[in-house]
């Protein structure tokens, strides 16, 4: 008989739309064991947004849990999923004696640390990401991948309201997202067709856009792309607002746009209209990173550019133009009348 799941806890410690791809991995657990008590371990910057999650009991930053062997001492957990390997937890967790501890097998350090090892690539699966976390709880003899369409529910994400935010709205006027940067987690849009789409959609004077990132994305683009935020309908949000007033305005408004990145991934899950830029290339493409969202969807060219080997050189994402990303948010816009 295999040992209880009553204490469970998730370590995702790397970006935020690799957390928000695990949560459905939490929800399944709170659905299959509901008296369980499941947790997620990720990096303090994450931290406020998963903590709107229903399915999750606590959430622990990775600063605050402090030195991990203390940390996996003073807890009593069943069993540690390590949805993003890190060598230092799993040794901690084998120290304490966590009785399941769930890793990779393609890490040759789980092979001393962990007592459950998956077998599978990530690189090379068909699945999408969200899907791929579930093969991590084979091991725990639970043989279930969810349907992208079931995704959505399992999130488990609920955006909070900050009055800062609703004052940045304005009454009678449509409101979209532009997130243009991706810390280099995917390949990106042009900041030039940012710049096109913002002026073909200044015609339209009740939309009203709104430029997000972090700082230091915002000195970027203030950078390489003066005339965009230089437009009149458009709003320099960067760095402005931390990850709950993020969330606070992608569910305020009535869009975002972006690549593959964290905020598309917190756009689908809150159920907002999210639209998602991909080049056609595994494993980039949406098929593996692509939102899953009730109200989400992708551009993405048809053929992968030839030689397009870095996000520079890429002209399948410059192939997707402006005036298609402009045709679905107006659409948005009409379908919000």
């Amino acid at each position: 008989m295999r040992p209880p799941l009553d204490r469970i806890l998730i370590c995702r410690t790397d970006n935020i739309g690799d957390v928000v791809l695990t949560l459905p991995l939490a929800g399944y657990l709170k659905s299959r064991f509901p008296h369980a008590r499941i947790d997620l371990l990720c990096r303090a910057y994450v931290a406020p947004a998963m903590r709107h999650s229903r399915f999750l009991d606590r959430v622990i930053t990775l600063e605050e849990a402090g030195e991990p062997a203390d940390f996996f001492a003073q807890q009593d957990y069943d069993a540690v999923i390590f949805a993003f390997p890190d060598r230092r937890l799993a040794k901690a967790a084998r120290r304490a004696r966590v009785p399941q501890r769930v890793g990779t097998s393609h890490r040759l350090y789980h092979w001393l640390t962990c007592n459950r090892l998956a077998h599978f690539s990530r690189v090379k699966s068909d699945l999408h990401e969200a899907q791929l976390n579930f093969l991590l709880l084979r091991p725990l003899g639970i043989d279930h991948v969810p349907q992208r369409d079931e995704i959505p529910a399992l999130y488990g994400l609920e955006a909070p309201r900050r009055a800062a935010v609703d004052a940045l709205l304005q009454d009678g006027r449509r409101h979209f997202i532009l997130h243009p940067k991706s810390n280099g987690s995917g390949r990106e849009w042009p900041l030039a067709h940012f710049t096109a789409l913002a002026r073909e959609l200044a015609a339209d004077a009740d939309i009203r856009l709104f430029v997000t990132g972090s700082a230091a994305e915002g000195d970027l683009i203030a950078q390489q792309a003066p005339d965009l935020l230089a437009l009149p309908n458009v709003e320099n949000v960067c760095g402005k607002l931390d990850l709950d007033g993020l969330l606070a305005l992608i569910k305020a408004c009535d869009g975002l746009v972006a690549s593959s990145t964290g905020p598309l991934h917190l756009s689908a899950a809150v159920g907002s209209r999210s639209l998602g830029l991909f080049p056609p290339i595994k494993p980039l493409d949406p098929g593996r990173w692509g939102p899953l969202g009730t109200r989400a969807e992708v551009l993405c060219a048809a053929q992968p550019c030839a030689g397009c080997s870095d996000a520079a050189s890429c002209t399948c994402m410059a192939s997707i133009t402006p005036q298609q990303v402009a045709a679905r948010l107006r659409a948005w816009a009409h379908e919000g009348q």
